[in-house]
């Protein structure tokens, strides 16, 4: 339920530009690969619409990864709208934290992949604002 859910937001997020660019398509396709989803599930989700909807039984860890693919989305088509930024902000207070996370994750969260240190460190910086 978690799994779906996040790739729900993603594919919101992606589509508040107006259209789902092939970068974003691919890398909300990849996380749902990397966590077994079947492919042609994926691709049904692209065709449907999606409430936002955040599970209240997340753990600290599946918070950040929410937040983090979000912000990483955001990220990979090398343009950031507004209202990018307020999803992104209105699913942080959903999910527990403080809306200044945003300022450190727009600063840290890279398009690229990032390392297990600075994802780490990432981790660790943005739990304080939980």
């Amino acid at each position: 339920m978690a799994l779906l859910a996040q790739m729900k937001l993603l594919i919101n997020l992606a589509r508040i530009d107006g259209e789902v660019a092939g970068k974003e398509r691919s890398y909300i396709r990849n996380i749902g690969l990397a966590n077994q989803l079947d492919a042609g599930d994926i691709e049904k989700l692209f065709d449907q619409r999606h409430d936002l909807i955040v599970p209240d039984d997340l753990t600290d860890d599946q918070k950040f990864e929410y937040i983090f693919s979000l912000v990483q989305l955001m990220k990979i088509d090398e343009r950031m709208y507004k209202e990018e930024i307020m999803f992104c902000s209105k699913i942080a207070a959903r999910l527990g934290y403080d809306e200044q996370v945003m300022f450190d994750l727009m600063l840290h969260v890279r398009a690229a992949a990032m390392g297990d240190d600075e994802m780490t460190a990432l981790k660790k910086l943005t739990k304080k604002y939980l």
